[in-house]
């Protein structure tokens, strides 16, 4: 959520920014509701303060007047009770129009209207070729037994898959060696809960317009699964107030992770690229608003390190102002390459969410002079384990028709490669 101040004082450059992202809200009507919001506000004040004067009166008044006075108390809280109604009336629409207003995108945020015009900012690691015909990671997850999607669809539909023997035994061996390599820079770990109250998930600005389509509610128990790990985690602090001198406070999480796919219809139907349940291992920070910027880059960085470990080739997107999402003030991506389509798919983002989340769930920090201000938020991905899982059987396959294990791995699994038995 901005800050109302900041709307009222700079409406044309919140036009330009939900322009930019291409979100459509009616500025002039929330400030117009804006006015007529605060205007009642006073008036409610106002006729608090008469009826507190008039029940003053009233206990040193004489009979004729206290009779008065009597006809006056009724006829206040007639109009109170209308006020009353405005208000809420009016709060629900300020808070209606507030909570569809998207983050600003920093000023240095490429401008471009859709994924196309993000742009590319550096590529690392030479993109695999192979002197044997290649075969795509659904081909060899079935020989080899590791992904079953047929069984999967017969237990739960579509978009869904099960990993099985060095398939699972890979994902535990990429999550241990995730949380040690973070846990040493600093980050700590937590497994945090699948399902968040409504206010909650409202609170990390996800459930404005397209976005809900995306999310699995409960309505029974007026619940929503997460759809990624930082939406319990960037929660989880709602209402406190940390200590400038305890920033930044960093966690990497583990969780499974649910989402609809409402606009992936007819894309990457095949195989667990994109499917409405999956694992992800998720980096979030909080920190003071100078030094965001920085922490942004430090996450970028430390996905990088995560990949190179890994040695499969990528390259970082600078996302523009379109493909953004609402709460992000600025986003990259990592995308790693797939032999098999020969492209680069993505694996990672990146984000800074600035103080909209902070706002919007009450999270503060006090500075050394005493000063409140709210935190600015930022989330990373270090790994969506079945893309990464992807990623290294299309790039580490071999000529024998085996699949190597990446070294750092093997450690984790104790098998250096997975081959037929």
């Amino acid at each position: 959520m901005l800050d109302i101040k900041f709307i009222r004082q700079y409406p044309d450059k919140v036009k330009e920014g939900c322009s930019k992202k291409m979100v459509i809200v009616d500025i002039d009507q929330l400030l117009d509701v804006d006015r007529r919001r605060r205007g009642t506000i006073q008036a409610v004040e106002d006729m608090k303060a008469k009826k507190n004067e008039a029940s003053k009166q009233i206990t040193v008044a004489d009979e004729k007047e206290k009779k008065k006075l009597i006809m006056e108390m009724r006829e206040l809280d007639t109009n109170s009770d209308r006020l009353d109604k405005s208000m809420k009336e009016l709060d629900e629409e300020f808070n209606d129009l507030m909570l569809q207003i998207p983050n600003m995108p920093l000023d240095d945020v490429p401008v471009g209207r859709s994924d196309k015009e993000n742009s590319v900012l550096r590529k690392w690691g030479n993109e695999t070729k192979f002197n044997f015909p290649a075969k795509d990671y659904l081909a060899i997850g079935e020989e080899f037994d590791l992904i079953d999607v047929k069984r999967a669809a017969k237990v739960a539909g579509t978009r869904f898959g099960y990993l099985k023997r060095e398939g699972a035994l890979l994902e535990m061996a990429i999550v241990n060696f995730t949380f040690d390599f973070l846990v040493k820079k600093g980050f700590i770990p937590i497994i945090p809960p699948v399902m968040l109250k409504t206010e909650m998930a409202r609170g990390m600005g996800y459930l404005e317009q397209s976005d809900k389509e995306e999310a699995y509610y409960l309505p029974q128990d007026d619940m929503y699964l997460i759809g990624t790990s930082e939406q319990a985690i960037g929660t989880m602090h709602s209402g406190e107030i940390f200590s400038e001198k305890d920033l930044p406070v960093r966690y990497v999480g583990f969780s499974t992770c649910f989402r609809r796919e409402a606009g992936a219809y007819g894309k990457d139907t095949k195989g667990i690229l994109r499917v409405h349940q999956f694992d992800k291992i998720e980096m979030f920070s909080f920190c003071s608003p100078e030094k965001s910027k920085e922490e942004h880059k430090f996450l970028l960085s430390m996905e990088e390190s995560l990949m190179r470990a890994l040695k499969i080739p990528y390259q970082v997107l600078n996302i523009c102002t379109g493909d953004l999402g609402r709460p992000a003030a600025a986003k990259f991506d990592i995308e790693a390459w797939l032999p098999s389509e020969n492209r680069y798919r993505e694996t990672h983002s990146t984000s800074n969410c600035t103080d909209f989340q902070a706002r919007r769930l009450d999270i503060r920090y006090k500075d050394k002079t005493g000063k409140l201000g709210f935190v600015h938020t930022l989330n990373g991905t270090a790994f969506a384990i079945g893309r990464t899982i992807i990623a290294i059987i299309e790039n580490y396959q071999q000529k024998d028709g085996s699949i190597k294990v990446p070294n750092v791995l093997q450690k984790y699994t104790s098998f250096k490669k997975i081959a037929m038995k």
